[in-house]
C-alpha cells in the first residue's frame, strides 16, 4: 500500500507541475480559455471575464505549488483538500464541455498537447481516482525533507512561477507552441494536401411516405424515394477530415480576402490587435514610431483587428496612426501573439519575428 501510495503520489504531483509550468508560460492563452468557458454559451458567468486573466495566473501558479506540496510532503491535509476540490471541478467543466460540446479544448496542457473533450474528461477522471486514493491514504504521505527544507522549496517555487508570470505577461510566452512561431511560414502550414483524408460525413433524409416520417440514410447524395415528400436533412460527422495547422487565418476587407497578396509580400510588417478598445495604450502611443522606422526600411505596414470600421478610425485618430486597418476573425489572432497591441515581421509569409509591445524597440528592419 505504501509503495503504491508513493507511486501514485509522484505521477500525480509532477503531472499538476507538468500541467502549471505549461499554462505558467502561456498564462495569456490560458486566460482567453477561461473566458469562453465563462461564456454565455457555457456556464454563462459574465461577471467573471475582465477578471479571467487574474484568475489564470492564480490557477497556474497554485497548480505547480501544489504538485511541489505533494510531492514534498507538505501541509498534506491543505493539499489533499485542494487537489481533490480541483480535480473534483475540472471533471464536471470537462465532462459538460465533452458532453454538450461546448469547448472544443479544454487547455490542459495549453498549445503544447491538444485534447478532444472527452480525452480531457477521460484524464481527470483517471486523476480523480488516483487524487481519491491519495486522500483516503494521506497518512501514508511523509514529508521527504525538514520543515525549513520543505518551507525553502515552496517559497523557491512560487517565486519562480511568479516570475515567469511576470517575464511572459510582459514579453511573450518562453516557448512558443503554436504554428505562428518565428520561422514559420503561414502559407505553407495552410496548405491541406492533396492526399489528406478528407472528412466522412453522413447524411439523414426525412421524408413524408404514406403519412409517416421515414429517414434514410447516405453519404451525400440525394435519395431516391418514390411517392415521398421531403421534409428536412441532418448531417453527422463520421470522421474528422484533416485540418491543417492555419485554417482561419484571413485578412480581409469589404468582400475581399487579401491573404495571398499580403504573403506574397517579400517585405510586411503587421500589426496586431485583436479588439483596438482593450488594447494597451502604452504599446498604441509607441505604434507611430515603429510604423515610421518600417516604412523608411521599404516595409508595407498594415493592420490586422477585429474590431469594426468606425471604432478603427476613431483610434487611429486618437493614437495618429496612418495605416489600413483589415480584418480577420477575434479567436484567430489571439492564437498569433499574446499581446495587444503586437507587431509581426514577414517575408513572403514567414515570420521572421514577433513582438509584444514592450519589445517593439528590439525590431529591426535592415
Amino acid at each position: 500500500m505504501k509503495t503504491l501510495t508513493h507511486v501514485i503520489r509522484i505521477a500525480v504531483g509532477t503531472l499538476f507541475i507538468f500541467s502549471g509550468l505549461i499554462k505558467l508560460n502561456d498564462p495569456v492563452g490560458f486566460a482567453f480559455k477561461l473566458e469562453e468557458y465563462f461564456g454565455q454559451t457555457v456556464l454563462d458567468l459574465p461577471i467573471l471575464e475582465p477578471y479571467a486573466l487574474v484568475i489564470a495566473v492564480f490557477v497556474v501558479v497554485f497548480e505547480v505549488l501544489l504538485g511541489v506540496f505533494l510531492l514534498l510532503g507538505y501541509q498534506v491535509k491543505f493539499t489533499m483538500f485542494n487537489l481533490l476540490g480541483m480535480i473534483v471541478f475540472f471533471t464536471f467543466l470537462t465532462f459538460y464541455s465533452a458532453y454538450f460540446n461546448k469547448v472544443t479544448d479544454c487547455g490542459c496542457f495549453g498549445d503544447a498537447i491538444k485534447l478532444t473533450p472527452w480525452e480531457s474528461f477521460t484524464k481527470d477522471v483517471i486523476l480523480l481516482i488516483l487524487i481519491v486514493w491519495l486522500f483516503i491514504k494521506q497518512r501514508l504521505i511523509a514529508p521527504y525533507f525538514s520543515g525549513v527544507t520543505n518551507s525553502i522549496v515552496v517559497l523557491t517555487s512560487m517565486i519562480a512561477s511568479m516570475s515567469v508570470v511576470y517575464y511572459v505577461l510582459m514579453h511573450l510566452p518562453i516557448l512558443d507552441f503554436r504554428p505562428y512561431k518565428v520561422q514559420s511560414n503561414i502559407v505553407e502550414q495552410s496548405i491541406i494536401p492533396e492526399d489528406a483524408p478528407k472528412p466522412i460525413v453522413e447524411y439523414t433524409w426525412y421524408f413524408q411516405v404514406d403519412g409517416a416520417e421515414q429517414s434514410f440514410v447516405t453519404n451525400g447524395s440525394y435519395p431516391a424515394v418514390e411517392g415521398g415528400e421531403y421534409l428536412r436533412f441532418e448531417t453527422k460527422t463520421i470522421q474528422e477530415g484533416y485540418e491543417p495547422p492555419i485554417h482561419d487565418f484571413s485578412i480581409e476587407k469589404g468582400d475581399e480576402n487579401y491573404f495571398e497578396d499580403m504573403m506574397a509580400e517579400p517585405k510586411l510588417l503587421i500589426i496586431f490587435s485583436y479588439n483596438l478598445a482593450k488594447s494597451e495604450s502604452k504599446g498604441m502611443l509607441i505604434l507611430p514610431e515603429l510604423i515610421e522606422r518600417a516604412e523608411k526600411s521599404g516595409y508595407m505596414v498594415i493592420g490586422l483587428t477585429a474590431t469594426g470600421e468606425k471604432e478603427q478610425l476613431l483610434i487611429c485618430e486618437k493614437y495618429g496612426l496612418d495605416i489600413p486597418f483589415y480584418f480577420a476573425d477575434e479567436t484567430a489572432l489571439k492564437t498569433v501573439v499574446r499581446s495587444n497591441p503586437a507587431a509581426l515581421k514577414l517575408a513572403e509569409g514567414t515570420i521572421l519575428d514577433k513582438k509584444h509591445w514592450n519589445d517593439f524597440d528590439q525590431l529591426s528592419f535592415d
